[in-house]
């Protein structure tokens, strides 16, 4: 006998149309926070392990009722393992310009990240093996993701009968840049157009190649510091020989160890860092002479400018970023430092005294990982066995298919900034001319922030990619 009596729950409910999420409005849009089931192994699904994929999807106001019809643009952030915040307002920034064209937005937390399953000392199961944690960890790079983007992309625009209207854009900054072109190796016929800004990746098999060309931007970075202020050359001296000398403890329970305060240097890739790092040196050069000791105040701040601790993965996954078939990255920054740029970024202070200048300026460090991390870091000391496992793990896959990359033919618009200390400007310029139709935008204006530091950024670039701007 049939049943006629089929209830809601009953029937599937199209993504868009579900009255069961939350909602509510910022200025010039209205949120929708959405979730997606997605597996962990996405070439290997029948295993059953699944994780939770977090995004908030922004409509403009007023064009609610056109959820069905408007376009997605998607937005990949940099890192790895950084979540993507809620704005305050879509009315300016990168937003407003997409909006402007026409789009609605989706924010993604990346797998790993914010709410989309995050990884951390007190969700990887304590339970397993080490060798296990480190093989579930494998599945958060960024072939991975784009195949959560892929899921997403299908689950939203169902229904759809135009194909073209069932292609999403997307925006990439710094690391979400270097999905994007992954996006365009594996799924480049679900792309409408990509726009990546700080973040067209070298297409290389392991980092060391990598970490060569940005040490040397940082030597560069350093000496532009120092000349701004010159004297913080004699301040940041007399902090590292004090923290040489002194065990200091962090209020998080970390170390402020010499190196750690030396990473600092990685503020000097954004716009405002030099201000940025100067105060903090300033600051503690007074406590120092006041109390010969960092202050309580001066310490939170400077755990604070660091995000290891908060987000894991940025340190146990980040060379993997760059590696591909089969190639352990084997702490490639700290080899590297140690085999080419020791004596331009030492820290122990007698090999500092022995130096054939003594009073040359002590050296910041960049965007590296180092294994002493693992125990300055009161957070990564926890993770310490399943980061050893990562940097010596060979299984890493294929990130990039380069003739599929040649012959591309989704149009994208890329800046890349002659200045960045992130992402090297000659391996980015590389990668772009072997990209089939990459129309690249490049400039000094702007350091590895530029996208968050002007509009301008965004708009331009949409501007490349209508034929508004032809004299490049």
């Amino acid at each position: 006998m049939q049943n006629d009596n089929i209830t809601q729950s009953d029937v599937e409910v199209h993504e868009l149309d579900r009255d069961d999420i939350e909602t509510y409005f910022i200025s010039g849009g209205k949120v929708f926070e959405r979730y997606f089931e997605c597996p962990l192994d996405h070439l290997n699904p029948s295993d059953g392990r699944r994780l939770r994929i977090f995004a908030r999807h922004i409509v403009p106001l007023g064009k609610e009722e056109r959820m069905h019809e408007l376009p997605f643009i998607l937005f990949l952030k940099g890192g790895p393992g950084f979540e993507c915040r809620l704005p305050a307002s879509v009315k300016s920034g990168w937003y407003s310009t997409a909006i402007d064209e026409g789009y609605q937005i989706i924010l993604l937390d990346q797998r790993g990240t914010g709410q989309s399953s995050p990884i951390n000392s007190g969700t990887l199961d304590q339970s397993l093996a080490t060798v296990e944690n480190v093989e579930y960890v494998t599945h958060f790079r960024a072939d991975d993701i784009v195949r959560d983007c892929e899921h997403i992309r299908k689950v939203l625009c169902s229904g759809r009968t135009n194909k073209a209207s069932t292609k999403i854009a997307l925006i990439g900054q710094s690391f979400g840049g270097f999905c994007i072109v992954t996006y365009l190796s594996l799924f480049p016929d679900s792309i409408s157009k990509a726009f990546i800004t700080g973040g067209v990746p070298p297409l290389v098999e392991s980092p060391d190649a990598v970490y060569m060309a940005t040490y040397q931007r940082m030597i560069t970075r350093n000496r532009q510091y120092y000349v701004t202020f010159p004297r913080d050359i004699s301040r940041v001296r007399g902090i590292i020989e004090h923290l040489n000398k002194t065990e200091v403890g962090l209020p998080d329970g970390g170390r402020l160890s010499p190196r750690r305060f030396q990473q600092l240097g990685i503020k000097f890739g954004y716009t405002g860092g030099f201000n940025a790092v100067h105060q903090i040196v300033f600051q503690a050069d007074k406590d120092l002479e006041r109390m010969g000791k960092l202050s309580t105040h001066t310490l939170t701040e400077i755990a604070g400018m660091m995000s290891f601790d908060t987000n894991p993965l940025y340190c146990i996954l980040h060379e993997a970023i760059y590696c591909q078939n089969g190639n352990a990255s084997r702490w490639s920054a700290h080899r590297v430092r140690e085999e080419c740029f020791a004596y331009e970024f030492e820290h122990d202070w007698d090999k500092i005294l022995a130096r054939k200048d003594p009073l040359a300026p002590v050296y910041f460090t960049g965007e590296s990982i180092y294994p002493w991390m693992l125990d300055d870091y009161a957070e990564l000391r926890k993770l310490k066995d399943v980061a050893i496992g990562l940097a010596e793990y060979t299984g890493w896959g294929q990130l990039y298919n380069k003739k599929v990359l040649a012959g591309n033919r989704t149009p994208v618009a890329g800046v890349t900034y002659y200045n960045d200390m992130f992402v090297d400007f000659n391996f980015s310029e590389k990668t772009s001319q072997s990209i089939g139709g990459f129309h690249q935008w490049v400039t000094n204006e702007y350091l590895h922030n530029g996208l968050s530091a002007s509009p301008r950024v965004s708009e331009y670039l949409f501007q490349l990619l209508r034929g508004d701007i032809t004299d490049l």
